[in-house]
């Protein structure tokens, strides 16, 4: 008794300690991203890493946490960059409401998706998507509204409600930064939540959760769904940072991009993106002088973090403070 009593009491102390240190990572996170400017660090470069850090995010919980590598992502990501850009541009809609389009687009493309390839595994399932992915690049090169090649450029920031103008470089940076941070809010709660512990058990050992009566199928494509809606918010987002909506959004060379960020940074792991991102995000603005030896260098830097850190750089790091 008096040790079941004890090892209830070092579970409860252990929660404490996690819960108190994810307040305090939090904290430290709302920090950076506010004082992140004025520490001499471009805007415009914070909100593309914001951007593609929200999107490696968004694949992480159906590669990291269901255990499905999806080549079709780019979909998702350029499809709600081309939607929210002719929203804004042509329609002449609210920049929110053109954001909010773009996600809602993306999420339906992943619930059509999902219904199509979830009852695939392994490299079945991740040849169903790049195909899926593929329809959707030529979808874009033929389609009026996507201007072609030449994309859907000049869209406007616009302002927020019509009460913050977006036109501000720093407003605008502010107003990722609450994306970014909502983004990951949902992500951080959905995988910490009983969906979340249900995903993970599909990843473990998907039989077993078939014999307890999961519905693992249905479980999957909202997975696939929610992953996809939060992508295309990053892709909108990222379409009004720049101001424009390209073929290279919706490239499936973007899928390669986002599968490189989780990995280096560590896939199953709520932080392992953002860092993946930050990594590969910074070597390519600052390796921009040495042209296309940039894609060298950086499956280079890929070889060797994938057989010097095998769990990616925050795995590696979690794995080694819980010994």
């Amino acid at each position: 008794m008096t040790d079941t009593t004890s090892n209830v009491e070092l579970s409860d102390d252990t929660f404490r300690r996690h819960r108190l240190a994810g307040y305090l990572i939090a904290a430290i996170g709302i920090a950076a991203l506010a004082v992140a400017p004025f520490l001499g660090i471009y805007p415009i470069f914070l909100m593309k890493l914001l951007c593609f850090a929200l999107f490696a995010c968004a694949f992480n919980l159906m590669l990291g946490y269901v255990g499905l590598l999806s080549f079709g992502h780019a979909a998702f990501f350029g499809m709600a960059a081309y939607v929210a850009g002719h929203a804004v541009k042509v329609w002449g809609i609210g920049t929110v409401f053109g954001i909010a389009a773009g996600t809602l687009t993306a999420g339906i493309m992943g619930l059509v998706f999902g219904a199509i390839a979830i009852r695939q595994k392994g490299i079945y399932f991740a040849m169903i998507t790049l195909a899926l992915a593929q329809m959707v690049f030529f979808f874009c090169l033929q389609a009026p509204f996507t201007h072609g090649e030449d994309g859907i450029q000049g869209i406007p920031r616009g302002t927020v409600f019509g009460l913050i103008d977006l036109r501000d470089t720093l407003t605008m940076y502010y107003f990722v930064a609450v994306i970014f941070a909502a983004g990951f809010f949902v992500l951080h709660r959905t995988v910490h939540s009983p969906f979340g512990q249900a995903l993970k058990g599909i990843r473990e050992n998907e039989p077993r959760m078939i014999s307890l009566g999961y519905p693992v199928a249905l479980l999957k494509v909202l997975a696939f769904t929610m992953s996809a809606a939060i992508t295309g918010l990053a892709g909108a987002t990222k379409a009004i940072v720049f101001q424009s909506a390209t073929l290279t959004d919706v490239n499936w060379h973007m899928s390669g991009e986002v599968v490189l960020m989780t990995l280096i940074g560590g896939m199953g792991t709520i932080l392992g993106p953002v860092a993946g991102a930050g990594i590969v995000i910074a070597l390519q603005n600052y390796l921009s002088t040495i042209g296309s030896w940039v894609t060298v260098v950086m499956g280079a830097i890929f070889v060797i973090c994938v057989l010097t850190f095998r769990r990616g750089i925050v795995g590696e790091i979690l794995a080694r403070t819980r010994r």
